[in-house]
């Protein structure tokens, strides 16, 4: 299968520690065992910061995702070099350079590609170019809530949601420069005119993207049963 990881650089450099990248490294490693796996890294709290400074510096929207972009492709670096000869050694900067470089490797990780587009939209898009088989959305919450549950801890967790259903959620999500929600509404919109199944799962333990790959009731899933 051709499978399409978005990994959200809040989770993968949580405390900035190596161990913690190398499990990621580790778990990815199993699953290109028997599939051939792209990975899209976000930028994280970093890329927040940083995307802070320049607005407060004055720079507009698409200066300052070009700035939370070099961050996704940092991030994206330190994976690739956990990963060692097994992954594509360089980040690809947009999705034709992703397919070309998969057909050297099983591995490929790239980070952002275009000011306006999360890493979200990025991966989505990328499922839909390559004809991915599964995108998996490992990011800071356990799926996808009618509220947000720090806000409402009574909040319901949808188990299951058309794309449609899912889109309704998120149609008010911002989507200036490191916007931080669970998926933003073009990610959603190609994920509903690809029909690309989706399961967007807590992403602090790395093996719950190996629960999802198999199938396991995890997180929420989006268009499948």
């Amino acid at each position: 299968m051709r499978v399409v990881l978005s990994v959200g650089g809040s989770i993968l450099m949580r405390g900035f520690s190596s161990k913690r990248i190398e499990e990621y490294a580790k778990v990815i490693d199993e699953i290109a065992e028997e599939n051939k796996i792209f990975v899209v890294v976000g930028g994280g709290e970093m890329a927040r910061r940083y995307i802070k400074i320049s607005r407060d510096l004055g720079s507009d929207e698409s200066h300052s995702d070009y700035i939370g972009i070099g961050i996704t492709r940092m991030n994206a670096k330190l994976l690739i070099s956990a990963l060692s000869d097994k992954a594509y050694p360089e980040v690809p900067e947009n999705f034709r350079e992703a397919k070309r470089a998969s057909l050297l490797k099983d591995i490929v990780v790239m980070g952002g590609t275009e000011p306006g587009h999360t890493t979200d939209a990025v991966s989505a898009i990328l499922s839909e170019y390559v004809d991915a088989d599964i995108l998996i959305n490992a990011t800071s919450v356990d799926g996808v809530y009618e509220e947000d549950p720090k806000k409402n801890p009574r909040a319901k967790r949808f188990d299951h949601l058309t794309p449609k259903a899912l889109i309704e959620i998120i149609v008010r999500s911002e989507m200036n420069a490191g916007a931080n929600t669970v998926l933003d509404i073009l990610a959603a919109k190609i994920i509903e005119r690809s029909r690309i199944p989706t399961y967007i799962i807590d992403g602090s333990d790395p093996k719950n993207m190996l629960k999802a790959l198999r199938g396991e009731k995890i997180g929420t899933k989006v268009g499948v049963r």
